[in-house]
Parts: structure tokens; sequence; C-alpha cells
């Protein structure tokens, strides 16, 4: 669960802190006093809860909840605020929740047993991958860092077989392409420990199948929105979802991202 935290009052946005951890201690809390810096974060990572302040320092805390809409139209917006007299526009946004300050561990509690958005059970999962656009890979909402950049196109490879087991030779063919697959064996023993020892350290390791002679994604153990796609979750959001890239970075999903197209199309 990733919850973003927004307040211009230093002692108000640590108390916010604090309150929220004590309701989900696992949860991932990113805190901030300025209204662009919380909307760059939502802009590049995935978020299930933002608390804001209304009366935010140089914004409008209303109008602020409305871009964040704009972005993640399913975010569970929770305002707080010392005065009771936004319920009114809170309402109207059709806002999660309204907590008035001060901000105590069982307000939170109340409004986060209510959220408008029930956290679903990929919102749950730690692992979340987005593959439409340049692929990336988060554990935690935090872009998960590998030592090779070969390792995150590996597991790219295997996001697109969606649980079919890579072998060897497939995974060489490619990462390497036309090149000699014989002088890239010893690396991708390397990028093959990389990847699971990376994950092994974030205790994420359990994403990834290992066979005898090949690799797989386990596609239940991640919240990815080409899986979502293809199983046709969240209707709704398709289009919004897609939007005629998939991976660009990598040539090699040309292919996939051509039966997208005629997907999309139909």
């Amino acid at each position: 669960m990733v919850i973003l935290a927004v307040d211009d009052e230093k002692i108000a946005l640590d108390n916010l802190i604090q309150s929220i951890r004590k309701c989900v201690p696992d949860a991932d809390i990113h805190g901030f006093r300025k209204a662009r810096d919380a909307q760059a974060f939502i802009e590049t990572n995935h978020c299930d809860i933002a608390f804001l302040d209304i009366n935010l320092r140089g914004a409008n805390g209303i109008t602020f909840a409305n871009e964040l809409r704009a972005i993640n139209p399913k975010l569970n917006i929770i305002f707080t605020t010392g005065y009771s007299e936004y319920t009114v526009d809170a309402f109207r946004l059709h806002a999660s929740g309204y907590v008035l300050k001060p901000v105590t561990q069982a307000k939170i509690r109340h409004e986060l047993d209510e959220l408008r958005f029930p956290l679903s059970d990929s919102a749950r999962k730690r692992v979340r991958i987005r593959a439409f656009g340049n692929f990336e890979i988060y554990a935690d909402g935090k872009p998960i860092k590998f030592q090779y950049t070969k390792t995150k196109e590996l597991i790219a490879y295997l996001v697109d077989r969606i649980g079919t087991t890579a072998t060897i030779n497939e995974m060489l063919s490619v990462l390497w392409e036309d090149e000699s697959k014989k002088s890239h064996i010893s690396y991708l023993k390397n990028i093959r420990s990389d990847l699971l020892s990376t994950l092994a350290e974030l205790d994420c390791d359990d994403i990834i199948l290992r066979v005898r002679g090949g690799l797989a994604i386990v596609p239940d153990k991640v919240d990815c929105d080409y899986f979502n796609y293809l199983k046709g979750s969240a209707k709704d959001d398709i289009v919004s979802t897609y939007r005629g890239e998939y991976m660009s970075q990598y040539s090699w999903a040309e292919y996939t991202h051509g039966r997208l197209e005629q997907n999309s199309n139909k």
C-alpha cells in the first residue's frame, strides 16, 4: 500500500505520518510539504491513498486534489483540515474521507476502513510492473535497481511471456539478438544471479519461478498493467492504461505491441 501525506506545516505533517504509520505500519508512506513535489511523485509512482491538507501554502487543496484525480482516477483522497466549511467541496469532489485536525490514529483508522475505492488484491501486492510505455518494475512503490541493465531487460522479457518458462537459449537470443550465444552464457549467469539476489534482498523473490534450464514470472504475485489488461480487469480504465506504447525501450517487444494495437483497434 502506497500512501501520500501532504501538509505544508512540518509539525502537522510529522503528526499525520506518525498517525498513518500506527494504523498501517507496513505501508510505504511519502510525505511532502509542497504540492508540486507531491504531484511529481504521483506522475511517476503508483499511489493508493493521498491525505491532503486543504489549506496548502501556494495551492488550493481542492484544485490540487482534482489535478491528482486527473492523473489517477482511482486515488483515494482524504482531506485533513482544521476547518469544517470545506466539507461540501470535498463531497462534490467525491473524496474518500475528511479528517478534522488534530489528526489522531482513531480518525485515520476510521477513514482507512471506509475508503471510496477499496484496495484490491493487486494494490496489496508489493511488486508492481509497468509494461505500457517504458518498462519499469517497483517494490513498495520504489523502482528496483539492478546491478546490470540487462537484468531489467530479462525480467521484462519474462513479463512478456506471461508466466511461460523462458529457456536459456531463448533468453540469450532475446538479450543479444544476432550476436554469438556462447560468448554470453557466463554473462547471462551473472544477470540471473543479479535478478534473484536483488529480489531476495527485497524479500520479493517469490515472483520468479526457477525451473531446470529456465525462468518464469509468476503473474499472480505481481500487479502488472499488461496482465490486468489481458484479464480484462478494470475495463473502464483500459483506454487510459494502454496508450499505444508497450515496453518502448525493447525492440523485441514489437511483436506483442503489434497484437495490442490490433486488439485496441477492434
